[in-house]
């Protein structure tokens, strides 16, 4: 094999291993949970296959020029053939052109409207630097609006309509298991549909560079059997569970006297701070910093102590708490599922 046959098939094997490996995953836009999603990985697909059998084509024929050996182009019996050559690869090329586009308006036609419905469940999420507010409005009953933070539960099966904002800065909402991008524009509301035909945990990710931890912005859409859904939304809806003992009534009393009250809401007790996640039911989330840590008692004490040294530039404070002050909240915030 000569060498330039072997530098082909080096390339040509590792493209094929990389796009082998990211076909699965909970952020791949290979792995799709929803039509929308299913529509741009079927895109996708029609491109790498038109693309690389054009560049199976191409690479053959130059090794048919170097193999055969060069040729007079200057005879002139050789011009007619030379001709319709560039002609048809010229025809060929705009075709292709046309077909690609074609699919790219029909795929993007589909997803913008395949899914509106009446009967679609609101979500409305605002992007601030660096951290996701997700509500669920309740028109017919205020008192049922839910907000919480960096997680969207969805139920399986059932549209979902994304009311996206920016609340600072310009963002962009990219959920790759469901669906495309989505920027969030301050002053302004966009909207996207999507829809999970399965449940499952799907990580995503803002896709417009929003400042110093734009890569530390994610959050993650859980999509639950319709039951498991209404469950857990009659459960984010309760306020704040008491104190069971002691302890956590001592870390419900740091948290009121610490600063934290005056960024953080806990619906229940007197914490009203509307710059900052909501915490009513922090225990139950499965991140913490918008998916930079895992939600545990170490990384969850590292975070409330010195956020900074986690994820430099948020909008969050050290606090200073002495260990028997610490180790109550820390009980407290957990047990706030």
């Amino acid at each position: 094999m000569s060498a330039a046959a072997r530098n082909l098939t080096i390339v040509a094997t590792a493209v094929l291993l990389a796009a082998l490996t990211g076909c699965g995953g909970w952020q791949s836009v290979l792995d799709p949970a929803g039509p929308q999603s299913g529509r741009i990985a079927s895109l996708w697909w029609f491109f790498v296959s038109l693309l690389g059998a054009i560049y199976v084509i191409v690479i053959a024929a130059m090794f048919f020029g170097v193999f055969r050996g060069r040729r007079d182009h200057t005879d002139p019996s050789a011009r007619p053939a030379f001709r319709r050559n560039v002609t048809a690869a010229v025809v060929l090329t705009a075709v292709i052109l046309v077909l690609l586009i074609v699919g790219s308006v029909l795929t993007g036609k589909a997803v913008s409207t395949s899914l509106a419905s009446n009967q679609a469940l609101v979500v409305e999420v605002t992007g601030y630097q660096w951290w996701w507010e997700i509500r669920y409005p309740d028109s017919a009953n205020a008192s049922r609006t839910l907000t919480t933070a960096n997680e969207i539960h969805i139920p399986v099966g059932r549209p979902v309509m994304l009311r996206v904002t920016g609340g600072d800065v310009i963002h962009s909402l990219w959920i790759p298991n469901l669906s495309g991008k989505i920027d969030l524009i301050p002053s302004r509301t966009n909207v996207i549909f999507v829809r999970a035909d399965r449940p499952g945990v799907f990580r995503g990710q803002c896709a417009e560079y929003c400042g110093l931890q734009h890569a530390h912005m994610a959050l993650f859409v859980v999509a639950d059997r319709p039951a498991a859904f209404n469950e857990w939304l009659e459960r984010q809806l309760q306020p704040a569970p008491e104190p069971s003992d002691a302890n956590l009534k001592r870390g419900q009393q740091v948290f009121l006297t610490a600063p934290c009250s005056m960024c953080h809401m806990i619906r229940g007790i007197h914490a009203f701070g509307q710059v900052a996640p909501d915490l009513t039911h922090i225990g139950s989330r499965r991140t913490i910093g918008a998916g930079t840590l895992p939600n545990t008692t170490g990384h969850l004490a590292g975070w409330v102590t010195d956020s900074q040294r986690v994820k430099p530039g948020n909008r969050m404070p050290p606090i200073s708490l002495a260990p028997d002050d610490l180790q109550p909240l820390l009980a407290y915030l957990e047990s706030l599922k």
